[in-house]
């Protein structure tokens, strides 16, 4: 049976929405709003979804660039106007703030004092209208078209054919203008504020925008693209306060059940949906049901809240930053040693590495950042190393983008590692969320420390030659013994021991007195403390042609840790008397082991201190 292809898309958000995009392209129910005429010549096939985040991020697919009016999606933000203008107490004299459970041109207005219940039902929307400052009409409009365009992040404009049909059909809007000019809601003549309505109704917009208005609402009344304030802070409680109990009038109390976030429907096709401090939805969708809200539009949040854990009312636990930590190899490296060859080339590719150490909850908006920070990397990464060892919870929003991510490097010739974390623990269905042909895009490793090896040895193996094997042919070809004469080789080969070891034996103890120096000449050793709470960290690991037991140079030495062979080893062994003797019979050889010593520890404090700036960065 054939397998579906790879997906090609770079981001997994973007995976999604296009996934999303295509489950519901083909719903074919719901009816264009036709009570305005110039509304019913909408394109019902006409779909996009935007979701843009508080940093600014924004992630797009289907028809997301195709103006149509805002519409009611309108009120919330004049509210904020009015707001501003007028002060919380002036508006709430005017206009309520309880839900009327009816539909959105009802006339709900409380008995006795004729105040509409709240200012997204049409007779709220043109009380708050008519709240708005400005000497003239056309500065009244200004104001309100100028606080659209803030949120949107560009300057809008009126439809002018929309509002010629708004204002011709709107019988129903006027009379709800002149009944709160009974009640005394409106002071004046109320065609301006109705004219007003209208034109406000009738501004221009794309699904973009409505994403961005969002996400303005969303990061506290700023603009995250522009950076520029659309509406005061101390505002924005109230607007998502009333958006949240009435936005979608007599389908409020189902969309907080199923959806859980503040949103506004239009009749123009448009929803926006907002998760404070962290993102906003905009969706575009023509269709409407029998309520007025896009048909569309209404299952693609349910699905985004369902699917990305967005539900306001199941918040995560507190944490701070995701990222605890990132680096490269360049930073930090494994505890493995390496020849110098080795070296300069993990030194010319350790930017192809990135490190990621996580912590607190991963969920869809505290994940993304981290997603979107490797997609952008491009071909630049290689691999990328997400630790796991601090996080707390992965939700399945979070794994399903980590597994969308992993299909995306896997189609790009990227790996993901994912070190500290089991599969099925954390990570549960993260491996059937996966595209078969990805499995090879991902690695698991039981330490963060054995990941960077991983990746020092793959990247290695792709930029390096080929490797001899570990072992050198003698002590001519020790480091140690690097600059040393064929005479002071000759001696020092007639005072050394040989010694083997099998896989597994400790070879040196801690605390033991330290009486030889170690020339690992066949196989790779281990140098390892055992932890006070059971199990051990490795401290490096030296292969043939390193040194160990340098302590033994120091009169009354000890061991400071454990040396276990991890494969078949050979060892010369100069014991502490010999190596004491060389001041006297080979000063020479003896001022050359100790500038290669020093050399060596020269590097390792070189590298240990690039660690610690790399970690407190």
């Amino acid at each position: 049976m054939s397998q579906t292809p790879l997906p090609s898309v770079a981001s997994p958000i973007q995976a999604y929405l296009e996934q999303l995009h295509q489950q519901f392209a083909g719903l074919t129910t719901g009816q264009v709003a036709s009570y305005i005429p110039e509304l019913a010549k909408a394109d019902p096939a006409s779909f996009g979804i935007v979701i843009a985040t508080v940093d600014g991020q924004v992630y797009e697919v289907g028809t997301t660039r195709e103006r149509f009016t805002i519409q009611s999606i309108s009120k919330p933000m004049v509210y904020g106007v009015a707001l501003e203008d007028r002060g919380q107490d002036r508006v709430q004299q005017a206009i309520g703030i309880e839900p009327s459970g009816e539909a959105f041109n009802s006339i709900s207005l409380e008995p006795g004092t004729g105040r509409p219940l709240n200012p997204m039902i049409n007779a709220g929307a043109i009380a708050t209208s008519s709240l708005v400052k400005g000497a003239s009409d056309e500065a009244r409009l200004a104001r309100v078209v100028g606080a659209l365009s803030a949120y949107a992040g560009r300057p809008l404009d009126v439809d002018q054919a929309v509002f010629e049909s708004e204002r011709e059909t709107g019988h129903r809007n006027r009379a709800i203008g002149h009944l709160l000019r009974n009640y005394g809601i409106i002071s004046q003549d109320p065609e301006p504020a109705l004219e007003l309505y209208f034109k406000q109704c009738s501004v221009l917009v794309d699904c973009r925008d409505l994403a961005l208005i969002a996400a303005t609402l969303a990061n506290g009344g700023v603009n995250p693209v522009t950076g520029l304030r659309a509406v005061r802070a101390e505002f924005i409680g109230p607007i998502l306060s009333v958006m949240t109990t009435c936005g979608v009038y007599d389908f409020t109390g189902e969309w907080v059940y199923r959806v859980g976030m503040p949103a506004k429907s239009g009749v123009g096709g448009g929803i926006i949906a907002v998760l404070p401090g962290q993102l906003g939805v905009g969706v575009f969708s023509p269709a409407l049901d029998e309520r007025g809200n896009s048909v569309r539009g209404v299952k693609a949040c349910e699905s985004i809240s369902r699917d990305l854990g967005l539900h306001f009312l199941q918040p995560p636990r507190a944490s701070v930053s995701t990222v605890r930590a990132r680096y490269t190899l360049a930073g930090v490296r494994s505890k493995r040693r390496r020849t110098m060859s080795e070296m300069r080339i993990l030194e010319q590719y350790a930017t192809r590495t990135a490190v990621y150490e996580l912590q607190g909850d991963l969920r869809f908006s505290t994940i993304e950042p981290v997603l979107r920070a490797i997609v952008d990397a491009g071909d630049s990464l290689q691999f990328a190393v997400l630790d796991f060892k601090r996080v707390s919870h992965v939700d399945r929003a979070a794994t399903r983008m980590l597994a969308k991510l992993v299909d995306g490097c896997a189609a790009r010739g990227q790996h993901i590692v994912l070190t500290r974390v089991r599969r099925g623990d954390l990570l549960t269905d993260f491996s059937s969320e996966i595209h078969p042909r990805s499995a090879r895009a991902v690695s698991f490793q039981p330490q963060l420390d054995l990941g960077l090896e991983w990746c020092e040895r793959e990247l290695l193996e792709r930029h390096g030659p080929a490797r001899s094997g570990s072992a050198i042919a003698g002590l001519v070809e020790h480091r140690l013994c690097a600059g040393a004469s064929a005479a002071d080789i000759a001696y020092l080969e007639s005072r050394v021991a040989h010694r083997q070891f099998e896989p597994g034996t400790t070879i040196l103890r801690r605390g033991d007195a330290a009486d030889a120096l170690f020339f690992l000449m066949r196989g790779e050793v281990s140098v390892i403390v055992e932890l006070p709470q059971g199990g051990y960290k490795r401290l490096s690991t030296l292969s043939a042609g390193m040194g160990f037991g340098e302590s033994a140079l120091t009169a009354g030495g000890v061991r400071s840790a454990d040396v276990r062979a991890d494969t078949a080893v050979e060892c010369c062994m100069l014991a502490a008397e010999a190596f004491a003797r060389l001041e006297l019979e080979r000063p020479s050889l003896m001022i050359r082991l100790m500038y290669n010593l020093l050399e060596s520890i020269t590097q390792t404090a070189v590298r240990l201190t690039t660690e610690v700036a790399a970690l407190e960065g």
